[in-house]
């Protein structure tokens, strides 16, 4: 199972809202993790599974 891959810029939705890449970090696990601020500017951090690419 391949994973998509998500880099600063990227426009994409979470379960909340819908947003843009700011961050990517690997967690202590090996884990990557994406910050995603959204249109207020909160910034949340997702792992792949939890985005999906935001479609216009």
């Amino acid at each position: 199972m391949s994973e998509t891959s998500f880099k600063p810029g990227d426009d994409v939705r979470t379960p909340r809202s819908r947003g843009t890449v700011i961050d990517v970090r690997a967690t202590p696990s090996g884990a990557w993790v994406f910050g995603i601020e959204d249109a207020d500017g909160a910034v949340g951090y997702f792992t792949s599974r939890a985005l999906r690419p935001a479609e216009d």
